[in-house]
């Protein structure tokens, strides 16, 4: 809680995920793998002007399309085939009802999409958390940066431990999870870099 402290002093809040609906969440959340969230936007923005920003919408879509729309974001033949695969299983589990979809547990909602096409332990917990607005703490490449260069733990350690050092040591809060997972990325965007510039940073100070 003193790094969150710290964090939130130095930035403020983030107002995240940059989204309108929890539906958009959870396509930036797809097409966010390996490229920049500027990329994402393009996508998001092609989509939206298509008409196409709905599940229920990209399932009769021809992938081929789906692709050429979200071209911006990389990867583009993967990603709208893992995009199509989430819009039928969230349509054949949940008629794309975010509101049954929230109604789930939250154990079972991320083992059942860690078992969809392309869709990762960041990815699905970013999906709970965001979207679902589920108690499940995202951790990312700024993430470990951060907490293994003071000490924590090192970049070798597996993604579950990183994410236990969150869980295990802060209450259960959704809005406690989104903030602090939104300001580590602004530090790590920002400052801890591959080469960090430590100097300006909030927790240069901290060590375990």
């Amino acid at each position: 809680m003193h790094i969150y402290k710290q964090l939130f002093r130095a930035f403020g809040p983030q107002h995240w995920w940059p989204a309108k609906t929890p539906e958009e969440v959870m396509f930036g959340a797809i097409l966010a793998q390996n490229t920049s969230w500027k990329n994402v936007e393009q996508a998001i923005l092609a989509l939206k002007e298509a008409g196409l920003l709905s599940f229920r919408r990209i399932m009769s879509v021809a992938t081929e399309e789906l692709a050429r729309l979200i071209r911006p974001a990389r990867f583009m033949n993967l990603k709208a085939k893992a995009l199509q695969n989430f819009a039928t299983y969230f349509y054949q589990r949940y008629r794309c009802s975010i509101t049954r979809m929230r109604l789930q547990q939250t154990e079972l909602l991320r083992h059942e999409l860690l078992g969809l096409y392309r869709i990762g332990p960041e990815t699905a917990d970013s999906i709970l958390l965001y979207a679902l607005e589920k108690p499940v703490f995202v951790i990312d490449v700024y993430t470990k940066r951060i907490m293994s260069r003071h000490g924590y733990l090192s970049m070798a350690h597996s993604y579950e431990e990183f994410q236990s050092l969150f869980m295990q040591n802060l209450p259960a809060d959704v809005h406690l999870y989104n903030e602090y997972h939104a300001l580590l990325v602004r530090l790590g965007n920002q400052l801890c870099k591959p080469r960090p510039l430590c100097e300006a940073c909030p927790l240069k100070d901290i060590q375990r």
